[in-house]
């Protein structure tokens, strides 16, 4: 894979002309920053791209705290993704002093979806283990409940977004659940960018005294099955230090360090 060639299209296509990601979600652009404003409450709201220097950085981000005194942000959660290859160097450090707290970093990978395929040929569940795929509202529940058990965080936001995914936009995700009998023990979904050459995979977790057994490794195989029958050149994940090394083994590549910074607007 041409690394350098596979962050070019992946900045251009789901950062800098990134294309609504529901019905209800509006996109900015202006004075250097693409922000996405999303119509729920559920739906996430923040900058995905910025291109800025030491002399436009600040105005930049002045613009966006006085947009969150707008009746119009009232309340919502603002994130602020940045990515190491971000100008200027300093942005992290002009975020800080202006409110923005940070979040976990993660590592973004990308893979050539054949490459992925190939090498999770033959990955396979463990004995007594099966694939079960979301379809409906009891799905994602159980999906909702596995995330909590394995990242340790609240899920409820999560659910509502897989909820109207499912209900409303079915073509545009894949969710899966690694199921022992009625135990859910693992759960997954990919999300489809139309228009690009980039599928997501995202929320892969594998409850504690399941893991270990190559569930984790199953689901991405599924999953890049899939991106290649919808005819999708890469596969995109933000990694957490968990999970990298297991990407890596299997095709993906670190290009980017990403870090959320959070803000939140007055109510």
């Amino acid at each position: 894979m041409d690394q350098t060639e596979a962050l070019r299209l992946f900045d251009a296509q789901l950062r800098r002309d990134a294309p609504p990601e529901t019905p209800t979600t509006r996109i900015d652009a202006g004075g250097g920053v693409v922000r996405q404003v999303g119509g729920g409450s559920h739906e996430w709201t923040g900058v995905l791209w910025s291109d800025l220097d030491e002399a436009t950085a600040d105005a930049a981000i002045a613009a966006q705290v006085q947009w969150l005194h707008t009746p119009e942000a009232a309340g919502r959660e603002f994130e602020w993704k940045t990515y190491s290859h971000d100008r200027p160097a300093d942005l992290r450090d002009r975020l800080l002093a202006a409110g923005f707290q940070p979040e976990e970093p993660e590592t973004l990978m990308v893979a050539e979806v054949s490459e992925v395929a190939e090498l999770t040929r033959g990955a396979e569940l463990p004995d007594g283990v099966r694939l079960v795929r979301v379809t409906d509202a009891p799905g994602v529940d159980l999906v909702a409940a596995v995330h909590e058990q394995a990242f340790g965080t609240n899920s409820d936001r999560l659910r509502m977004r897989m909820l109207d995914q499912v209900a409303t936009r079915a073509d545009t995700v894949s969710i899966v659940l690694a199921m022992a009998g009625d135990e859910p023990v693992c759960a997954a979904r990919m999300e489809f960018y139309p228009g690009t050459d980039f599928a997501g995979l995202w929320g892969g977790g594998t409850v504690e005294k399941w893991r270990g057994r190559g569930i984790y490794r199953a689901l991405v195989a599924h999953r890049a099955r899939i991106a290649a029958a919808h005819g999708y050149r890469y596969l995109q994940v933000d990694a957490s230090e968990d999970s990298r090394p297991i990407l890596q083994r299997l095709g993906f590549a670190a290009l980017s360090v990403t870090t959320p910074y959070l803000i939140t607007a007055p109510a």
